[in-house]
Protein backbone atom coordinates (compact mmCIF):
# COMPACT_ATOMS: atom_id res chain seq x y z
CA UNK A 1 0.00 0.00 0.00
CA UNK A 2 2.86 2.37 0.82
CA UNK A 3 4.56 1.60 -2.51
CA UNK A 4 1.33 2.29 -4.39
CA UNK A 5 0.96 5.70 -2.78
CA UNK A 6 4.60 6.49 -3.54
CA UNK A 7 4.13 5.48 -7.19
CA UNK A 8 0.98 7.59 -7.43
CA UNK A 9 2.89 10.66 -6.21
CA UNK A 10 5.77 10.02 -8.63
CA UNK A 11 3.49 9.63 -11.64
CA UNK A 12 1.43 12.68 -10.65
CA UNK A 13 4.65 14.67 -10.77
CA UNK A 14 5.52 13.16 -14.16
CA UNK A 15 2.13 13.69 -15.81
CA UNK A 16 1.12 16.90 -14.08
CA UNK A 17 -2.10 15.25 -12.85
CA UNK A 18 -3.08 12.37 -10.57
CA UNK A 19 -3.73 9.69 -13.20
CA UNK A 20 -4.87 6.77 -11.03
CA UNK A 21 -6.50 6.10 -7.68
CA UNK A 22 -4.97 3.95 -4.95
CA UNK A 23 -7.47 1.67 -3.24
CA UNK A 24 -6.31 0.44 0.16
CA UNK A 25 -7.72 -3.05 0.59
CA UNK A 26 -9.39 -4.46 3.67
CA UNK A 27 -11.32 -7.33 2.08
CA UNK A 28 -8.32 -9.38 0.91
CA UNK A 29 -5.61 -7.31 2.58
CA UNK A 30 -6.59 -7.81 6.22
CA UNK A 31 -5.49 -11.04 7.94
CA UNK A 32 -8.26 -13.05 9.59
CA UNK A 33 -8.52 -11.81 13.15
CA UNK A 34 -6.50 -8.69 12.34
CA UNK A 35 -9.27 -6.65 10.72
CA UNK A 36 -9.26 -3.90 13.35
CA UNK A 37 -5.48 -3.41 13.17
CA UNK A 38 -5.58 -3.33 9.38
CA UNK A 39 -8.37 -0.74 9.39
CA UNK A 40 -6.27 1.42 11.71
CA UNK A 41 -3.33 1.12 9.29
CA UNK A 42 -5.57 2.25 6.41
CA UNK A 43 -6.53 5.34 8.41
CA UNK A 44 -2.86 6.10 9.07
CA UNK A 45 -1.92 5.75 5.39
CA UNK A 46 -4.87 7.78 4.12
CA UNK A 47 -4.16 10.63 6.52
CA UNK A 48 -0.44 10.67 5.70
CA UNK A 49 -0.91 10.67 1.92
CA UNK A 50 -0.04 13.75 -0.13
CA UNK A 51 -2.72 16.49 -0.09
CA UNK A 52 -3.63 15.91 -3.76
CA UNK A 53 -3.49 12.11 -3.55
CA UNK A 54 -6.55 10.13 -4.62
CA UNK A 55 -6.99 7.46 -1.94
CA UNK A 56 -9.90 5.05 -1.59
CA UNK A 57 -10.62 1.98 0.52
CA UNK A 58 -12.18 -1.38 -0.22
CA UNK A 59 -13.99 -2.49 2.92
CA UNK A 60 -15.38 -5.92 3.75
CA UNK A 61 -18.77 -6.89 2.22
CA UNK A 62 -21.86 -5.58 3.98
CA UNK A 63 -22.66 -9.05 5.40
CA UNK A 64 -19.17 -9.56 6.84
CA UNK A 65 -18.75 -9.21 10.63
CA UNK A 66 -16.02 -6.60 10.13
CA UNK A 67 -18.02 -4.34 7.80
CA UNK A 68 -19.47 -1.98 10.42
CA UNK A 69 -16.10 -1.74 12.15
CA UNK A 70 -14.36 -0.95 8.86
CA UNK A 71 -16.74 1.92 8.15
CA UNK A 72 -16.68 3.32 11.66
CA UNK A 73 -12.89 3.21 11.90
CA UNK A 74 -11.86 4.23 8.38
CA UNK A 75 -14.60 6.63 7.35
CA UNK A 76 -14.83 8.00 10.87
CA UNK A 77 -11.06 8.48 11.05
CA UNK A 78 -10.14 9.47 7.51
CA UNK A 79 -13.36 10.08 5.59
CA UNK A 80 -12.23 13.54 4.57
CA UNK A 81 -9.17 12.08 2.78
CA UNK A 82 -11.05 9.38 0.84
CA UNK A 83 -12.34 9.82 -2.71
CA UNK A 84 -14.69 6.84 -2.43
CA UNK A 85 -15.49 3.63 -0.58
CA UNK A 86 -15.42 0.42 -2.62
CA UNK A 87 -18.14 -2.12 -1.73
CA UNK A 88 -17.26 -5.69 -2.73
CA UNK A 89 -19.78 -8.51 -3.26
CA UNK A 90 -22.62 -6.03 -3.84
CA UNK A 91 -25.75 -8.02 -4.60
CA UNK A 92 -28.51 -5.42 -4.62
CA UNK A 93 -29.45 -1.78 -4.25
CA UNK A 94 -30.38 -2.65 -0.66
CA UNK A 95 -26.74 -3.52 0.03
CA UNK A 96 -25.75 -0.09 -1.25
CA UNK A 97 -28.38 1.59 0.93
CA UNK A 98 -27.11 -0.24 4.01
CA UNK A 99 -23.53 0.82 3.27
CA UNK A 100 -24.51 4.43 2.63
CA UNK A 101 -26.39 4.54 5.94
CA UNK A 102 -23.26 3.37 7.76
CA UNK A 103 -21.04 5.84 5.89
CA UNK A 104 -23.39 8.71 6.71
CA UNK A 105 -23.46 7.69 10.36
CA UNK A 106 -19.64 7.75 10.37
CA UNK A 107 -19.70 11.40 9.33
CA UNK A 108 -19.25 11.38 5.53
CA UNK A 109 -22.72 12.03 4.03
CA UNK A 110 -21.39 12.97 0.58
CA UNK A 111 -18.70 10.31 0.18
CA UNK A 112 -19.34 8.34 -3.05
CA UNK A 113 -19.41 4.56 -3.19
CA UNK A 114 -18.16 2.28 -5.90
CA UNK A 115 -19.43 -1.26 -6.18
CA UNK A 116 -18.04 -4.59 -7.31
CA UNK A 117 -20.47 -6.78 -9.27
CA UNK A 118 -19.30 -10.35 -8.69
CA UNK A 119 -22.20 -12.79 -9.15
CA UNK A 120 -24.86 -13.69 -11.73
CA UNK A 121 -27.59 -12.28 -9.49
CA UNK A 122 -25.71 -9.00 -9.09
CA UNK A 123 -25.35 -8.74 -12.88
CA UNK A 124 -29.12 -9.21 -13.13
CA UNK A 125 -29.62 -6.28 -10.72
CA UNK A 126 -26.86 -4.08 -12.15
CA UNK A 127 -29.23 -1.42 -13.48
CA UNK A 128 -30.96 -1.07 -10.08
CA UNK A 129 -27.59 -0.87 -8.33
CA UNK A 130 -26.30 1.74 -10.75
CA UNK A 131 -29.41 3.86 -10.20
CA UNK A 132 -28.54 4.58 -6.56
CA UNK A 133 -27.52 8.27 -6.38
CA UNK A 134 -24.41 7.63 -4.26
CA UNK A 135 -23.01 4.99 -6.62
CA UNK A 136 -20.17 6.48 -8.64
CA UNK A 137 -18.84 3.45 -10.49
CA UNK A 138 -19.53 -0.23 -11.23
CA UNK A 139 -16.61 -2.67 -11.40
CA UNK A 140 -16.65 -6.26 -12.62
CA UNK A 141 -15.24 -8.90 -10.26
CA UNK A 142 -14.23 -11.53 -12.81
CA UNK A 143 -12.80 -14.33 -10.68
CA UNK A 144 -15.64 -14.40 -8.17
CA UNK A 145 -18.13 -14.23 -11.05
CA UNK A 146 -16.59 -17.28 -12.72
CA UNK A 147 -16.37 -19.15 -9.41
CA UNK A 148 -20.05 -18.44 -8.72
CA UNK A 149 -20.99 -20.64 -11.68
CA UNK A 150 -19.89 -23.85 -9.94
CA UNK A 151 -17.61 -25.01 -12.72
CA UNK A 152 -19.97 -24.17 -15.59
CA UNK A 153 -17.44 -21.64 -16.88
CA UNK A 154 -13.99 -23.20 -17.41
CA UNK A 155 -10.96 -21.72 -15.69
CA UNK A 156 -9.74 -20.06 -18.88
CA UNK A 157 -12.78 -17.79 -18.55
CA UNK A 158 -10.66 -15.97 -15.97
CA UNK A 159 -7.72 -15.66 -18.36
CA UNK A 160 -6.57 -12.85 -20.59
CA UNK A 161 -8.18 -14.46 -23.65
CA UNK A 162 -11.16 -16.39 -22.32
CA UNK A 163 -12.67 -13.48 -20.42
CA UNK A 164 -13.23 -11.72 -23.75
CA UNK A 165 -14.72 -14.73 -25.53
CA UNK A 166 -16.79 -16.86 -23.13
CA UNK A 167 -20.43 -15.88 -23.75
CA UNK A 168 -21.47 -15.66 -20.09
CA UNK A 169 -18.49 -13.50 -19.15
CA UNK A 170 -18.91 -11.28 -22.21
CA UNK A 171 -22.63 -10.86 -21.42
CA UNK A 172 -21.82 -9.85 -17.82
CA UNK A 173 -19.25 -7.29 -18.94
CA UNK A 174 -21.65 -5.73 -21.42
CA UNK A 175 -24.54 -5.65 -18.92
CA UNK A 176 -22.40 -3.89 -16.33
CA UNK A 177 -21.06 -1.35 -18.82
CA UNK A 178 -24.56 -0.70 -20.15
CA UNK A 179 -26.02 -0.27 -16.66
CA UNK A 180 -23.29 2.19 -15.72
CA UNK A 181 -23.73 4.29 -18.86
CA UNK A 182 -27.53 4.24 -18.52
CA UNK A 183 -27.24 6.03 -15.17
CA UNK A 184 -24.24 8.25 -15.91
CA UNK A 185 -21.85 6.17 -13.82
CA UNK A 186 -18.32 4.96 -14.60
CA UNK A 187 -17.86 1.35 -15.77
CA UNK A 188 -14.54 0.03 -14.49
CA UNK A 189 -13.07 -3.12 -16.02
CA UNK A 190 -11.77 -5.79 -13.68
CA UNK A 191 -8.28 -7.13 -13.21
CA UNK A 192 -6.19 -9.11 -15.64
CA UNK A 193 -3.93 -11.42 -13.67
CA UNK A 194 -1.34 -12.05 -16.40
CA UNK A 195 0.73 -9.01 -15.48
CA UNK A 196 4.03 -10.42 -16.79
CA UNK A 197 2.74 -10.70 -20.39
CA UNK A 198 2.73 -7.00 -21.24
CA UNK A 199 1.59 -7.46 -24.83
CA UNK A 200 -1.38 -9.60 -23.85
CA UNK A 201 -2.30 -7.25 -21.04
CA UNK A 202 -2.09 -4.20 -23.31
CA UNK A 203 -4.35 -5.93 -25.84
CA UNK A 204 -6.86 -6.77 -23.08
CA UNK A 205 -6.93 -3.19 -21.84
CA UNK A 206 -7.47 -1.94 -25.39
CA UNK A 207 -10.37 -4.35 -25.93
CA UNK A 208 -11.96 -3.27 -22.63
CA UNK A 209 -11.78 0.36 -23.71
CA UNK A 210 -12.55 0.09 -27.42
CA UNK A 211 -14.97 -2.84 -27.63
CA UNK A 212 -16.67 -3.24 -24.24
CA UNK A 213 -17.39 0.37 -23.29
CA UNK A 214 -15.26 0.60 -20.14
CA UNK A 215 -13.71 3.92 -19.23
CA UNK A 216 -11.50 2.82 -16.34
CA UNK A 217 -9.66 -0.37 -15.38
CA UNK A 218 -8.18 -1.97 -12.29
CA UNK A 219 -4.50 -2.84 -12.01
CA UNK A 220 -2.96 -5.36 -9.62
CA UNK A 221 0.69 -4.60 -10.39
CA UNK A 222 2.63 -1.38 -11.06
CA UNK A 223 3.65 -2.64 -14.50
CA UNK A 224 -0.03 -2.53 -15.57
CA UNK A 225 -0.61 1.17 -14.92
CA UNK A 226 1.09 2.66 -17.97
CA UNK A 227 -0.49 0.19 -20.44
CA UNK A 228 -3.90 1.02 -18.96
CA UNK A 229 -3.27 4.74 -19.40
CA UNK A 230 -2.18 4.18 -22.99
CA UNK A 231 -5.21 2.00 -23.79
CA UNK A 232 -7.79 4.33 -22.23
CA UNK A 233 -6.29 7.66 -23.30
CA UNK A 234 -7.24 9.21 -26.65
CA UNK A 235 -4.63 9.00 -29.37
CA UNK A 236 -2.72 12.07 -30.52
CA UNK A 237 -4.80 12.13 -33.71
CA UNK A 238 -8.05 11.99 -31.73
CA UNK A 239 -6.91 14.85 -29.50
CA UNK A 240 -5.87 16.93 -32.52
CA UNK A 241 -9.19 16.37 -34.29
CA UNK A 242 -11.29 17.06 -31.18
CA UNK A 243 -9.42 20.29 -30.48
CA UNK A 244 -9.82 21.66 -33.99
CA UNK A 245 -13.51 20.75 -34.24
CA UNK A 246 -14.30 22.40 -30.90
CA UNK A 247 -12.30 25.52 -31.73
CA UNK A 248 -14.17 25.84 -35.04
CA UNK A 249 -17.47 25.23 -33.26
CA UNK A 250 -16.71 27.92 -30.68
CA UNK A 251 -15.94 30.38 -33.49
CA UNK A 252 -19.34 29.51 -34.99
CA UNK A 253 -21.18 30.12 -31.72
CA UNK A 254 -21.73 26.35 -31.38
CA UNK A 255 -23.92 26.25 -34.48
CA UNK A 256 -23.52 23.28 -36.87
CA UNK A 257 -20.35 23.39 -38.97
CA UNK A 258 -18.77 21.53 -41.86
CA UNK A 259 -15.41 20.00 -40.93
CA UNK A 260 -13.43 17.95 -43.46
CA UNK A 261 -16.61 17.63 -45.51
CA UNK A 262 -18.66 16.22 -42.62
CA UNK A 263 -21.48 17.77 -40.60
CA UNK A 264 -20.68 18.39 -36.94
CA UNK A 265 -23.21 19.67 -34.41
CA UNK A 266 -23.84 19.76 -30.67
CA UNK A 267 -24.14 15.99 -30.37
CA UNK A 268 -20.65 15.48 -31.82
CA UNK A 269 -19.33 18.51 -29.92
CA UNK A 270 -20.29 16.74 -26.70
CA UNK A 271 -18.39 13.65 -27.82
CA UNK A 272 -15.26 15.59 -28.75
CA UNK A 273 -15.36 17.49 -25.47
CA UNK A 274 -15.35 14.12 -23.70
CA UNK A 275 -12.27 13.18 -25.73
CA UNK A 276 -10.44 16.24 -24.43
CA UNK A 277 -11.63 15.63 -20.87
CA UNK A 278 -10.25 12.10 -21.03
CA UNK A 279 -7.00 13.38 -22.49
CA UNK A 280 -6.66 15.86 -19.63
CA UNK A 281 -7.46 13.22 -17.00
CA UNK A 282 -4.90 10.78 -18.38
CA UNK A 283 -2.10 13.32 -18.54
CA UNK A 284 -1.99 13.66 -22.33
CA UNK A 285 -0.54 16.76 -23.94
CA UNK A 286 -3.24 19.13 -25.23
CA UNK A 287 -2.70 21.68 -28.01
CA UNK A 288 -1.95 25.16 -26.70
CA UNK A 289 -5.29 26.51 -27.99
CA UNK A 290 -7.28 23.89 -26.04
CA UNK A 291 -5.25 23.88 -22.84
CA UNK A 292 -6.96 27.00 -21.54
CA UNK A 293 -10.29 25.14 -21.29
CA UNK A 294 -8.95 23.21 -18.29
CA UNK A 295 -7.74 24.32 -14.91
CA UNK A 296 -3.98 24.81 -14.75
CA UNK A 297 -2.16 21.82 -13.37
CA UNK A 298 -0.03 22.30 -10.26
Amino acid sequence: MRKSLQLQAEMAQEFGACVFDVTLDCEDGAPVGGEAEHAALVVELAKSAAPDARVAVRVHPVDHPAFEQDIATIVGGAGGRLVHVMLPKTESAEDVARAVKAIDAAGAPRLPVQVLIESPAAVHRAFDIAAHPRVQSLSFGLMDFVSAHGGAIPSDGMGVQGQFTHPLVVRAKLEIASAAHAHGKVPSHGVVTEFKDKAAFGAAATRAAREFGYTRMWSIHPDQIRPILEAFAPTANEIHKASHILLAAADAGWAPISFDGKLEDRASYRYYWQVLEKAHQTGRQLPDEARGWFSPRP
